[in-house]
């Protein structure tokens, strides 16, 4: 119903003489100021813009002075609705495109980390197969070292019992012959 008197309105307005209506607008200003604004809810839009046609329709019958005044304040009130549709389609805009480009940020941040967390795992594979090869490899060492200490030992060993039997061969070359040998032992 608010539509229809709304067009009703529109097409009054489309009539009237243009003189008319410069005369009203300059008469609105003088005679009624124009209400405070107040700030308007998103919800609470569609309602003023509603409400303002009913109340036009109640002023209409005053003359066409009065008719023009309505009707002012009825575009006044649809300009400032579509203003106020405008702002808040600008302001969703706004933050679509921020939390498009937050997301993006977040994948990124993601991807690199990712990356990095891969990289870091692959240097400490590298780094145990190193120490793994390096493990072996002193390993290794030890054993050889280990087996040249064994064969050093044992050519020790062989020396001495070659020395003690040549000292018992000697002992009993000796004993055999009644020779005493020119050296003695040094601790006597």
């Amino acid at each position: 119903m608010a539509d229809v008197a709304v067009k009703n309105l529109e097409k009054e307005k489309l009539v009237a003489p243009a003189g008319a209506e410069e005369t009203a607008v300059a008469e609105e200003k003088v005679a009624a100021p124009p209400p405070p604004e107040e700030k308007v809810h998103e919800s609470n839009a569609m309602v003023l813009a509603e409400k303002a046609p009913d109340a036009a329709e109640k002023k209409v019958s005053g003359g066409s002075i009065d008719r023009d005044i309505a009707l002012a304040e009825v575009e006044k009130e649809k300009r400032i609705s579509f203003i106020k549709a405008w702002e808040d389609s600008e302001k969703t805009k706004a933050e679509n495109k921020a939390q498009k480009k937050l997301s993006a940020v977040d994948s990124w941040e993601n991807s690199k980390k990712a990356a990095a967390e891969a990289k870091l795992r692959k240097m400490e594979e590298q780094l145990e197969k190193k120490k793994a090869e390096y493990a072996e490899k002193m390993n290794n060492k030890i054993s050889l070292i280990h087996k040249e200490a064994e064969e050093k030992k044992a050519m020790v060993e062989a020396t001495r019992k070659e020395e003690i039997l040549k000292a018992e061969e000697m002992a009993a070359k000796h004993r055999a012959t009644g020779y005493v040998p020119k050296k003695l032992l040094g601790c006597f």
